[in-house]
């Protein structure tokens, strides 16, 4: 018996194991080896093993230090939103939408032109990130901040900003570069600052176009008005911090709270020039509804407090001082004495003698 079957002896064998035993012959590719190979099914069987991968655009950026960006950006969308719903007096909402790494020429491909395109230096790294702010949301905001209210179905104009309109589009990204810094201090204190603004992208070259960075894009929502805003981070600017953006060190960072001053400082401001309603308890008695009724000028009213007992000074509805009355240039006062101690505070007194 030869070693290597004929295409018609395959056939013949193929129609036996049929149940009717004259099916019609099936097509099958003609064999190009002298011998059937026992790997010939591992390209099937492998299938599911292979992963795409472009030699054109490695990832340079791990998972983990994927996920640190998303953890930290996350935490700025919250904040920033919430300044801007401040400066603009109405409701903003800031969401982050995803993280991707790709390359520098098809992120600058993918915007719009005319667009806010904002340079910015961090301060110690080296070279430059970028801010994009879609023109479907920066003219809304302009619009606002200049005591406007479009309706949502008016469209934005297709030019670049003109200065003024520059000036007020540089308020929102003090506010981005503001909550950008207390995000990123987690990891590195940086001090950013926009040293240029471009409305063409591609007139603007940080980095080579096959250069891996880090896109960071937001949604920003005002009303029915949406847009898109855009973090780009050149990973050989963020090189150097890349050990700290792995998940040990960004676990230990992030869940450390540091105290900003300038928050305590505000804080505090805020307190001290707040309004509270004081009042002065001399008295009480009980009358009733008759001798109310019956109440003349010049009637006295008795009570059984001692007139060298102290009065009792409340601030918001609670006693807080004890006080004595008194008169200073010529009008009604009283003098602070000792706080009313409540009784938990007696209660740890009495444990620290």
């Amino acid at each position: 018996m030869a070693d290597v079957l004929s295409q018609s002896e395959v056939e013949s064998l193929l129609a036996a194991l049929e149940p009717s035993g004259a099916a019609a012959p099936r097509e099958r590719p003609r064999p190009t080896a002298s011998a059937p190979s026992p790997t010939a099914s591992a390209p099937e069987e492998y299938a599911g093993q292979i992963s795409v991968y472009d030699f054109k655009r490695p990832e340079r950026v791990s998972k983990e230090q994927m996920r640190a960006f998303q953890a930290l950006h996350e935490g700025f969308s919250r904040e920033f939103g919430a300044d801007l719903s401040g400066m603009l007096r109405t409701i903003v909402e800031v969401k982050l939408i995803s993280v991707d790494q790709l390359t520098y020429s098809e992120f600058v491909f993918s915007l719009e032109n005319p667009t806010c395109f904002n340079l910015i230096r961090a301060a110690p790294l080296e070279g430059s990130l970028i801010l994009d702010l879609n023109p479907s949301i920066i003219f809304p905001v302009v619009d606002r901040l200049l005591g406007g209210g479009r309706p949502s179905t008016q469209s934005y104009p297709r030019r670049p900003l003109t200065e003024i309109e520059l000036k007020l589009a540089k308020r929102i990204t003090d506010q981005a570069l503001n909550g950008l810094e207390r995000a990123w201090e987690k990891v590195q204190v940086l001090k950013m600052e926009v040293t240029q603004v471009e409305s063409n992208p591609q007139l603007v070259q940080i980095v080579p176009p096959n250069e891996v960075i880090v896109l960071v894009s937001f949604e920003i929502t005002m009303g029915e008005m949406r847009g898109i805003m855009n973090l780009c981070i050149p990973y050989n600017t963020i090189e150097p911090l890349a050990g700290k953006l792995s998940s040990n060190t960004w676990s230990t960072t992030y869940t450390q709270k540091q105290i900003d001053p300038r928050q305590v400082l505000n804080l505090e401001s805020g307190i001290n020039s707040a309004k509270v309603k004081v009042v002065v308890y001399l008295a009480d008695t009980h009358l009733t509804a008759g001798e109310i009724m019956n109440l003349e000028v010049g009637d006295v009213i008795v009570t059984e407090k001692d007139r060298l007992k102290p009065l009792e000074v409340c601030v918001e509805g609670r006693p807080k001082f004890e006080a004595s009355a008194g008169v200073y240039k010529g009008r009604k006062a009283i003098r602070v004495g000792e706080p009313i101690l409540r009784p938990q505070d007696l209660v740890e007194r009495k444990l620290k003698k």
